[in-house]
C-alpha cells in the first residue's frame, strides 16, 4: 500500500492541530488559513522555511507567540519526517519537533508554555 506524500497544507494542518486541539488560537488559525491551498508535495518543497517565514508575516501574530513558535517547529520537524504526521502521539511529536528546532535550549517563554 502507497502512502500519498503528505502536502504544505496537510503538514500546516497537523502542526496547528497538535498546538491547538480545541482551535481557540487565533494566530494558529490564521497560519493555517495561510496555507490551506498549498497542495505541492511536502517533500518537493526546497525551502521550507522561508514558505512557512512569508506565511507566519502575514498572519500578524507577536513574534514570541509561543504556540506559533511550536508550530512552526512541528511544520519544520515534519517537513523532515513526513511519515510521522499520521502519528497519534501529539505529545511524542511535540516533544521531538521542539527538541529539533531548539537543540535543547528552548527559550523560556516555549518553556512556559509546554508546562501550561
Amino acid at each position: 500500500m502507497d502512502r500519498r506524500t503528505p502536502t504544505v497544507s496537510d503538514v500546516v494542518r497537523r502542526a496547528v492541530e497538535i498546538c491547538d486541539p480545541d482551535d481557540v488560537d487565533a494566530a494558529l488559525g490564521h497560519l493555517e488559513e495561510q496555507l490551506e491551498d498549498d497542495d505541492e508535495p511536502i517533500t518537493a518543497v526546497e525551502n521550507i522555511e522561508e514558505r512557512l517565514a512569508w506565511a507566519l508575516e502575514g498572519t500578524d501574530y507577536d513574534v514570541e507567540n509561543p504556540a506559533v513558535s511550536v508550530a512552526s517547529a512541528i511544520v519544520l520537524y515534519l517537513a523532515q519526517h513526513p511519515n510521522e504526521i499520521e502519528s497519534r502521539n501529539d505529545e511524542g511529536v511535540l516533544e521531538r519537533a521542539v527538541r529539533a528546532q531548539w537543540h535543547g535550549d528552548t527559550p523560556e517563554y516555549v518553556a512556559e508554555w509546554l508546562s501550561g
